[in-house]
């Protein structure tokens, strides 16, 4: 019995896609997410294999995008994520950052240029916008471009960067004398570095980077024409948040079910735990949030086919799902007792790696401020 509800709300095309990506995670990603995340690593080569099902940019039209639906996309990163937040976060990153920030705001020479080989994983695209000092208010960015004849020069370091030190380009937003713009900064030019965070214990199996520049010198070409301001850095951060929404939701299922089977199966004065009825508490509300949750993800995911979705609607849903999936794995984790601290299990995997997700593309605090102002219609960031 399905539940969660999900199965019989989705188009053909939609379970179709939900079936692709599950097979191959179930063959590519869980055999070996374990050794990825312990030894923090995540394979260069997924670029190519995600590219191949047409995962990279897949909500995008032409240039080689798949120009799936808004719920296809948000399924694809649900079965993602069931693997691992990493291998989310790299196609999350790659296609709703990187590739969308060239899609919306590029020219078609940038376009034609970058977005073909990005969305078959042949080229690797990374978002620089956090800053050391600036990660909730990156309008106080201090990274500069500054003009010098035809050209740009920029200098600045951004941190927390996934897909950093494995990416052919960085979209990176500086500000400059008419406000915050995006430029395309190929890894080649000459002042620019890439260098892995570590001794990370959330996301492992995913590449993190710090980006410093160096007096890059840049050609006119190389910015974004139609970004200007902070609300284009942003328009893409809400693309992205869209798919955290459904990632959490995979990475919730699985420590569900994964409970759910040892509770079913784990004997303990002479009972499975899942006879008692402390753990069948804990197992209904688990499945209570993760149908609630799933299900807001699908009514926002219809709303934004139908183009009438709200970026409050997405702060309002990205706080929701990561706070409850984090929730559903810390109680997933207790049903294991000393067998959820092991990566024997996928449960503290999930755990640790939704501590990040639930800061990154935007901290519940700066969510829950956003949906207060909205309902209140006074601003409370200050």
């Amino acid at each position: 019995m399905d539940l969660v509800g999900l199965s019989a709300l989705l188009s053909d095309e939609e379970r179709l896609v939900r079936d692709t990506v599950r097979a191959y995670v179930e063959a590519r990603i869980l055999p070996n997410v374990a050794e990825w995340f312990e030894e923090g690593i995540l394979p260069r080569e997924l670029g190519v294999e995600l590219g191949r099902l047409g995962l990279l940019g897949m909500h995008l039209s032409g240039y080689g995008c798949a120009g799936a639906g808004a719920v296809a996309y948000g399924v694809a990163c649900m079965e993602l994520e069931a693997g691992d937040s990493g291998v989310r976060s790299f196609a999350s990153v790659q296609g709703s950052l990187a590739m969308y920030a060239i899609y919306r705001y590029g020219d078609e020479a940038q376009k034609q240029q970058w977005l073909p080989p990005m969305a078959r994983g042949e080229r690797i695209g990374c978002f620089g916008l956090t800053e050391p000092d600036f990660g909730s208010n990156p309008a106080g960015m201090r990274t500069y471009a500054k003009r010098d004849g035809d050209d740009w020069v920029l200098n600045g370091t951004k941190m927390w960067i996934t897909n950093g030190s494995v990416a052919d380009c960085a979209i990176v937003w500086a500000q400059t004398d008419g406000g915050i713009r995006g430029f395309i900064v190929p890894r080649t030019v000459k002042g620019f570095s890439a260098k892995d965070i570590h001794r990370k214990l959330s996301l492992r199996a995913s590449i993190t980077s710090e980006l410093a520049l160096d007096d890059c010198r840049l050609p006119e070409d190389a910015l974004l024409p139609g970004a200007s301001g902070l609300a284009a850095p942003l328009s893409c951060l809400n693309e992205a948040r869209y798919g955290i929404i459904w990632g959490a939701m995979g990475a919730a299922r699985t420590c569900y079910e994964t409970a759910l089977e040892y509770a079913k199966t784990r004997v303990q004065f002479g009972r499975p735990i899942g006879a008692y009825q402390l753990t069948q508490e804990k197992l209904v509300n688990m499945l209570l949030e993760l149908r609630k949750g799933t299900l807001l993800a699908l009514t926002l995911g219809r709303a934004k086919d139908e183009e009438r979705a709200h970026a409050v609607e997405v702060s309002l849903a990205k706080l929701n799902n990561v706070r409850e999936a984090l929730r559903i794995a810390r109680e997933a984790r207790t049903i294991l007792g000393a067998n959820g601290v092991t990566l024997e299990y996928p449960v503290i995997r999930h755990m640790n790696n939704l501590e990040s997700v639930l800061t990154y593309e935007g901290t519940s605090e700066m969510h829950t401020l956003i949906v207060g102002k909205e309902i209140t219609g006074i601003e409370a960031f200050a």
